[in-house]
């Protein structure tokens, strides 16, 4: 056992992602809540109740959309879209990998500085995926390209991610160890 514990750590160092810890949350995923999620399809239902047997208040059809988790049972989440409306979807049409919606039209740079080289030019209303936040700024990836942008410009980051002096919020510290929602790991 003690060896896989190893291979899995070294199998994750290798793929430059940080190890999963256990999350305890007292949430049905044992994740914490609210929390920033992504579609994992091209064409997903949210619902105006948690069942097949709620109407389709709103499809959506663009994977890779981020959504907040406001709520959630065993198997369905209350998600918060970029326009502010919250519908349920099942558990299994989310992902884990956290996505941002850019709100403006923004130039991907190479360093988290406003003066930094320009890598590349997104347009607003782009999903990109997100890499990680620091100072105000976030690392983002979209069809290969990759750079830093002010976070203000994205709908799907936290306000501590925001502004740095914010604090995080209390939900996001469920225990000592936590699941980053940004490793990639299903809701």
């Amino acid at each position: 056992m003690r060896l896989l514990s190893v291979i899995l750590l070294l199998a994750s160092l290798a793929a430059g992602l940080p190890p999963a810890m256990a999350q305890s949350c007292d949430t049905h995923s044992g994740l914490p809540v609210p929390r920033f999620v992504s579609l994992k399809f091209e064409s997903v239902n949210g619902r105006s109740g948690p069942s097949l047997g709620h109407p389709i208040a709103w499809e959506y059809v663009r994977a890779g959309l981020p959504m907040e988790v406001t709520a959630e049972t065993a198997d369905w989440r209350r998600v918060r879209d970029p326009g502010d409306e919250e519908t349920w979807m099942h558990r299994r049409v989310l992902s884990g990998r956290r996505s941002v919606l850019l709100q403006e039209d923004t130039a991907l740079r190479a360093r988290p500085e406003t003066e930094g080289v320009i890598e590349a030019e997104a347009e607003g209303g782009a999903v990109l995926w997100l890499e990680r936040c620091r100072t105000g700024w976030c690392r983002v990836e979209a069809g290969g390209e990759r750079g830093w942008v002010p976070a203000r410009a994205l709908w799907g980051v936290y306000e501590h991610e925001r502004d740095p002096a914010a604090e995080p919020p209390a939900s996001a510290q469920c225990t000592s160890a936590g699941i980053d929602d940004s490793t990639g790991l299903s809701d």
